[in-house]
């Protein structure tokens, strides 16, 4: 079964390819291999909404790690390169209810594949 993953607030990364981890808070049992589609949004659609598909990943790697352990080259790979770890650990938190600093969230380092849905 192929798991649906929405990057709403990095959809533009994705579409260019400049993304190549994400970190979430969850996916715990997203294993190496597995195949995601990436998509703009995935929950909260209105009524006539749909889902846009962007794109396929294959997890190269996933890892707990403490949000303010991200270093500036691993902000660039989440799509952020201008972006300081202060920065981005900030955003992160806002954007992510509950989260802090030093909450452990998932690290998860993938390679985009060519889509059969025709991305």
């Amino acid at each position: 079964m192929t798991r649906h993953m929405s990057f709403m607030l990095t959809k533009e990364q994705v579409r260019n390819r400049t993304k190549t981890v994400t970190r979430r808070n969850g996916w715990w049992n997203l294993k190496q291999g597995e195949f995601v589609y990436m998509y703009e949004k995935c929950q909260g659609l209105k009524k006539g909404e749909k889902s846009v598909l962007i794109g396929q990943m294959q997890v190269i790697n996933t890892r707990p790690e403490r949000l303010d352990a991200i270093t500036p080259e691993e902000c660039a790979k989440e799509g952020f390169p201008g972006m300081t770890p202060i920065e981005f650990v900030a955003m992160f938190c806002k954007t992510h209810k509950g989260v802090k600093p030093e909450t452990f969230i998932n690290r998860i380092e993938f390679e985009y594949t060519n889509n059969p849905k025709n991305c």
